[in-house]
């Protein structure tokens, strides 16, 4: 499997699995989630994604409780998670309010409550999760720095941030950011046409893909053209529409990295069934007209 180098010493895979729905699991056991890990690893799949407020606040934890139990997997996996969203559940649930906070002493505290919980000394990917209209970005872009620096975050980066939120906190910072995890998938097709795709490519940023089927909802059948497009190409090429819609994610030139989130073990099993299809640029567009609902302009 291909990966990508994101920093000197940190390479990610070129699927990563998701654990936003890991909490919703009836099984949170250590040996539950190990399988589940070691199912991914067995298929090349070592980049784990993860935010403070998945399971509020509580989906680190149950990752943090197999890797104590299994010595030695920490070592095999990567570590992504974010941090900045503040919601009235768990750990936070004296806020008022859902809201942002990318102030330095809440990336801080988060940072160290993400370590504690997930029983590792390192971050290998920190992603801001999403951008705050009341970001001070000389204090973000500081504290990001500083992370760096002191080995607790090995790489950082930004979710759901357009390209002038990006900018405005690159411009505050010595440190790169490397990755934006936006959402992409053919039932989310605004990336490839307001310009975010393209910054991102244009800055040297790999591109992450939450919701790559649209939280299952790709496939339920809200959209017949599309389902009747991946049914047949699926077909004709042996696989599942699933997989299919994922591998047209992974045609793309920018190097899209999907972040797969089941507590299936079948589905986990299957993940890089993906990473086998095909695509000429012909099945590309038909897919994508597909999803549009007409041909492009």
């Amino acid at each position: 499997m291909d990966r990508f180098q994101i920093a000197d010493d940190v390479a990610i895979s070129r699927l990563a699995y998701g654990m936003w729905r890991i909490a919703a699991d009836p099984d949170t056991s250590p040996a539950h989630v190990q399988a589940k890990v070691e199912t991914c690893l067995a298929q090349g799949i070592t980049t784990i994604d993860q935010a403070d407020i998945y399971g509020q606040y509580g989906a680190e934890e149950i990752l943090g409780n197999a890797l104590a139990t299994a010595p030695g997997l920490r070592e095999r996996i990567e570590i992504v998670t974010k941090c900045g969203i503040v919601a009235p559940v768990g750990r936070h649930a004296g806020a008022r309010v859902t809201h942002y906070d990318t102030s330095a002493a809440h990336i801080l505290a988060s940072v160290e409550a993400s370590l504690r919980a997930m029983r590792t000394d390192r971050i290998d990917l920190l992603l801001i999760h999403r951008p705050n209209p009341l970001m001070d970005p000389a204090e973000t872009g500081r504290v990001l720095d500083d992370l760096r620096a002191s080995g607790k975050v090995r790489a950082v980066g930004v979710s759901n941030f357009r390209p002038f939120d990006v900018e405005l906190l690159a411009d505050n910072m010595h440190s790169p950011l490397v990755a934006n995890q936006i959402e992409i998938s053919l039932a989310a097709l605004e990336p490839f046409t307001n310009g975010d795709l393209a910054f991102i490519q244009r800055a040297g940023m790999l591109p992450m893909a939450w919701s790559p089927l649209a939280g299952g909802a790709l496939l339920a059948g809200g959209r017949p053209a599309l389902i009747d497009a991946l049914r047949a190409m699926a077909e004709a090429k042996g696989t599942e529409m699933a997989a299919l819609a994922v591998a047209w994610l992974l045609a793309h030139p920018a190097g899209i990295v999907p972040v797969m989130g089941t507590n299936t073990m079948e589905r986990i099993a299957a993940l890089n069934e993906a990473l086998r299809i095909q695509l000429d640029p012909e099945d590309w567009f038909i897919l994508y007209t597909a999803a549009l609902g007409h041909d492009v302009p």
